[in-house]
């Protein structure tokens, strides 16, 4: 393994009017890029029925994006706007958050905190909003009716777009920020490759026995830090909530090619051989794999062994993540890659570098070469290792 990965050769010339600000009309007729054996075509997504094998196991994360973006007003008119990261009360699980009744806790990002002293309330709609915490951002939310804190921000809050589109969310992005199969409320992002999914397009790939196995990893907005470090090896990992059900470990041992749908799917894959591995030294170990444990703590052993592992201990399995894919990591659990092309020097940039090498590059320099929209609204790639 490198000691060092000098991020600077992970990058490339975005110019801004190749990001995609809104999202087409139709999600299945964005681009695709297919990648196979060193090879390059292009086609439209909604022919993506035609590129995979029969009987493919697609994984796919089925995480809802929550309107993680409150904008409340002080009674003087200054603007303070609250960005949801991380549960504290009544549970740190998102999952268990959502339906919470009455009260919730969270630790946030608060634009224009300055304004915002400890024990000041704030109300926007039903929803009340207290500083408890300026020095960690963290804030009680309550609310006087019988609904969900899912149900309340629902009425309250924005869509949480990246931040490098620079634009308010629009009604439009309400659905399109979010896949037709979205289903567990959590994220603060989308799982973007999911994006260009239409349910016409699962039932036909349904036809061919190609069927989806579920994952939810609750996409945190740490997907968007950018690698400061000029050794990308010394970048801290976010980390992020993760649910698998024992219908996924039995469809993996099945013995089917298997595609992640998305940069997050593959991280849970890769995260579950990982765990695997943990409870084959420890069986009382917990899901939480952390951004070093593929590179120096924990043995490796053999894939169906590792599933085995898991299959073993109770479910559903809920877990954290912070596994860092990038040049040099060996994959256990993946065929096949969709997903979108992401910015420069990200760590979603290394993982597709890991994922297929040195042609990431020309898998770049053609996307740009043939006008593909680029980032979260973006055209789409298929790739086999």
């Amino acid at each position: 393994m490198n000691d060092v990965i000098d991020i600077n050769e992970y990058t490339y010339d975005l110019p801004a009017d190749r990001i995609a600000l809104h999202p087409l009309a139709q999600r299945d007729q964005s681009k695709l890029l297919v990648y196979r054996d060193g090879k390059i075509d292009h086609t439209k997504f909604s022919q993506i029925i035609d590129l995979l094998e029969d009987n493919s196991l697609l994984v796919m994360n089925n995480t809802r994006v929550i309107p993680a973006r409150l904008k409340f007003r002080k009674p003087s008119g200054a603007a303070i706007e609250i960005f949801l990261l991380n549960p504290i009360q009544p549970s740190t699980l998102v999952q268990e958050a959502m339906i919470a009744r009455g009260s919730s806790t969270w630790q946030c990002t608060i634009g224009n905190v300055k304004r915002w002293t400890n024990g000041t309330a704030l109300d926007l709609d039903d929803l009340h909003a207290e500083l408890i915490d300026k020095e960690r951002s963290v804030v009680k939310f309550t609310w006087t009716s019988n609904l969900t804190f899912a149900e309340i921000i629902e009425r309250s809050g924005q869509t949480p777009l990246p931040p490098y589109l620079k634009r308010d969310a629009g009604a439009d992005d309400k659905n399109r920020y979010q896949t037709v199969y979205a289903k567990h409320e959590g994220a603060v992002a989308a799982p973007t490759a999911g994006l260009h999914f239409t349910d016409e397009i699962l039932q036909k790939l349904k036809a061919k026995d190609i069927i989806p196995s579920w994952v939810t990893l609750h996409v945190g907005a740490g997907t968007f830090m950018p690698v400061k470090t000029q050794n990308a090896l010394e970048h801290t990992m976010h980390e992020e909530q993760v649910v698998v059900t024992r219908d996924l470990i039995e469809q993996l041992l099945s013995g089917r090619r298997i595609v992640a749908v998305g940069t997050t799917s593959l991280r849970v894959l890769e995260s579950i051989y990982w765990y695997g591995c943990k409870l084959e030294q420890d069986r009382n170990a917990e899901f939480v794999i952390s951004q070093n444990d593929p590179y120096q703590s924990v043995k490796t052993i053999e894939t169906k062994k590792s599933l085995q592992n898991v299959l073993e201990t109770s479910f559903p399995l809920a877990g954290k993540t912070s596994i860092y894919i990038h040049p040099g990591y060996r994959f256990h659990l993946c065929d096949a890659l969709i997903t979108n092309f992401h910015q420069p020097g990200s760590t979603l940039m290394l993982l597709v570098a890991a994922f297929v090498g040195a042609d990431w590059k020309n898998v770049y320099q053609q996307a740009l070469h043939n006008n593909y929209r680029f980032l979260s609204y973006g055209d789409s790639s298929l790739l086999f290792r």
